[in-house]
């Protein structure tokens, strides 16, 4: 009955947008400002929303596919959370049963966590396999991973828009300059086309980037050409530099 409805248009369709590279606490903020959804999770902790969407003692990051959900008046906002977690599990194991071999992870999880890293370091769809192949290299050569998004995840609110020197050598379950191999968890919203990234890395030599200040990387294969590469675009920052591009909303249609 409810799809005649809609297909009469006599039912008024609502959308929200789930965008890659957010982090549960912002997904929960958006959800929290759909006045046409009923909310039934706000005066709850992330641990006792993953319990009431069946999920008791799993860390709620990463595990919602960023897309743009439509629903209707009177719908409630843990019904599009369960929509949202549905299609991530979907898509991981989608990807997961295409990925290349030798792969350094013992299971899809630890490709959803990479898949996280690959989304907050760059937003240019060319480079996320490269950024991959940095990270599974050096996964392969017991180096650490030593990428700041991770670090700023750790601090949560304590961070300021500016990472410090002291910030690096923080201990930290994320603090990828200090621990080795991947952070416990996700630290974002990953996206089809990041998940599919961390499963296909490209292939190569470099183990390292730097970003250039317009969205995009330098990439070098030894820390002599790395240190050049920094000097060039970290230490002379023009004002409009910025790490990463504006996020850019490229989802998978429902």
């Amino acid at each position: 009955e409810l799809l005649n409805l809609w297909q009469r248009a006599d039912v008024v369709q609502y959308s929200v947008a789930l965008i890659e590279g957010w982090s549960f606490r912002q997904l929960r903020a958006e959800l929290a400002q759909q006045e046409k959804l009923v909310q039934t999770l706000e005066s709850l902790s992330d641990k006792e929303v993953m319990k009431a969407l069946g999920w008791p003692g799993v860390h709620p990051e990463g595990w919602f596919f960023p897309d743009t959900y439509r629903y209707v008046k009177g719908m409630r906002d843990i019904d599009l959370l369960k929509q949202a977690a549905k299609r991530q599990q979907q898509v991981l194991t989608e990807e997961w049963h295409a990925r290349a071999t030798d792969l350094p992870y013992a299971e899809p999880y630890q490709a959803l966590v990479m898949a996280s890293l690959i989304e907050k370091e760059t937003g240019v769809g060319a480079e996320r396999e490269q950024i991959a192949g940095v990270f599974v290299r050096r996964l392969r050569l017991n180096m650490l991973l030593q990428t700041d998004p991770t670090v700023i995840y750790g601090l949560g609110d304590r961070y300021t828009g500016n990472l410090t020197r002291a910030n690096l050598r923080e201990p930290s379950a994320y603090n990828t300059y200090l621990n080795a191999g991947l952070p416990p968890t996700p630290i974002a919203l990953a996206g089809r086309e990041a998940i599919h990234a961390a499963l296909h890395p490209a292939a190569g030599k470099s183990l390292y980037f730097v970003a250039r200040g317009d969205g995009s990387h330098v990439f070098s294969e030894s820390l002599g050409e790395h240190n050049k590469a920094v000097r060039e675009y970290q230490l002379k920052r023009r004002a409009d530099y910025r790490s990463s591009p504006a996020n850019q909303s490229n989802k998978e249609t429902q």
